[in-house]
């Protein structure tokens, strides 16, 4: 194995900060990604069914209309 220990893992042979960061950025930016694209998942959603009700509420006035 490349380490001896446990610490010399996580030192990464002197370059720690640039490997955790990098680590901690490429994380970060992949949760923001699935939140991100949950959050628009649901506004779509929520917007064909507001559409859709619109749509039917429409065709029920328009079937009211005519009878009338």
């Amino acid at each position: 194995m490349y380490f001896d220990s446990i610490n010399d893992f996580f030192a990464m042979g002197g370059y720690a900060g640039y490997v955790w960061s990098a680590y901690a950025i490429s994380f970060l930016s992949m949760l923001w990604i699935v939140f991100s694209s949950l959050a628009t998942k649901r506004r779509l959603l929520r917007e064909i069914n507001n559409k859709m009700a619109r749509e039917q509420r429409i065709k029920e006035a328009k079937t009211l209309e005519n009878t009338l």
